[in-house]
């Protein structure tokens, strides 16, 4: 049974026992049952609505407004125990309270819900809310994450938050990666299933699948990630420039393992020396090409005799390049090293 069918069962459910105890007690009070089961009925769906128009309203925010409706209630009580409406009538105190009491309920939860846990310090200094630190934000995971792999080292190193999180429509994506008839989908498919079975046999990781709204056909995979990362007050987690880029113009905080990846690799100047593998030919027909684990490719003049071998090269240039960076370099000894 899915999480959506839980949910509207459970509704059903609610709204049955509410029109049952209105029949129960409208059989008490007369023959008829049926005005009570009716009048049940409609009290039920009417909380069921309201449920429904709280959907986007988090346990934090809740929490929040509670607190500050229960500061407004205070200061009102303090105002109206001042007895400035003494000698007025009965019914003017009357209508007096009620306008401060939800005037002042109304401005505390409008002014908690709009503020941070750290600024509650000041109405209570001695109570201090713990911050939460950024390695320990959750991460909303995106789909190209999952099947890249290194998440799963990432993680265990602790430079990225332990707590992740999979909006279920990604486990539908990678599902039918794995059921597909290409091979290489299918492949990507059970590859991400299989880091995330990974991921979840970590004791250090706290995986959780999150049932996202579901929104059809009526918005692509990258808009529902954007609004699951809001709605969780979350941190996307992607390898996809263009997603990373929508999410950033919509307030979202993004991490790019591409953008990681990028700012990791080491940077080369003139007369840097290293050990490199040449695995092709250059466009010349004196140069071999080699290449760094993060993709960068370097260009080794007088080194096509050494082909297939591991030579210390010398940095001699570096070109930028709409492809990315490029390296062109020496032998360290010249073409008197011997290629055997």
């Amino acid at each position: 049974m899915t999480p959506s069918l839980t949910v509207n069962l459970l509704r059903i459910l609610f709204v049955t026992f509410f029109a049952a105890i209105g029949a129960s007690i409208s059989s008490a009070f007369s023959e008829n049952m049926w005005p009570g089961l009716a009048l049940g009925a409609v009290l039920g769906l009417i909380v069921v609505l309201i449920d429904r128009l709280l959907k986007g309203v988090s346990l934090r925010l809740f929490s929040s407004a509670t607190f500050g409706l229960l500061l407004g209630l205070i200061f009102a009580n303090l105002l109206m125990a001042s007895d400035m409406l003494h000698y007025q009538s009965e019914t003017v105190q009357w209508a007096a309270r009620l306008l401060v009491y939800v005037v002042f309920g109304y401005l505390g939860m409008m002014l908690a819900m709009r503020s941070s846990r750290d600024e509650f310090s000041l109405i209570i200094p001695y109570v201090r809310f713990a911050r939460e630190a950024t390695q320990h934000e959750p991460l909303v995971v995106d789909t190209n994450v999952i099947i890249d792999g290194r998440i799963a080292d990432l993680c265990s190193t602790g430079f990225l938050s332990h707590s992740l999180i999979v909006p279920r429509f990604i486990l539908g994506e990678l599902q039918l990666l794995a059921d597909s008839h290409d091979p290489t989908k299918r492949e990507r498919g059970r590859r991400g299933l299989e880091i995330l079975n990974q991921l979840q046999r970590a004791k250090d990781i706290e995986l959780t699948v999150h049932e996202a709204a579901d929104h059809g056909a009526e918005i692509g995979a990258d808009e529902r990630l954007v609004r699951a990362a809001k709605v969780l007050k979350a941190r996307l987690l992607t390898n996809d420039h263009a997603l990373a880029q929508i999410a950033r113009l919509q307030q979202v905080p993004v991490l790019n393992l591409a953008d990681l990846a990028r700012a990791l690799r080491p940077t080369l100047v003139t007369g840097d020396e290293l050990d490199l593998h040449l695995v092709k030919e250059g466009r010349e027909g004196h140069q071999a090409v080699g290449y760094l684990p993060d993709g960068t490719m370097i260009v080794v003049n007088h080194a096509r005799s050494h082909l297939g071998k591991t030579r210390t090269i010398v940095v001699a240039s570096a070109l930028q390049t709409a492809a990315g960076r490029l390296i062109f370099a020496e032998l360290k000894d010249g073409t008197a090293q011997s290629p055997a």
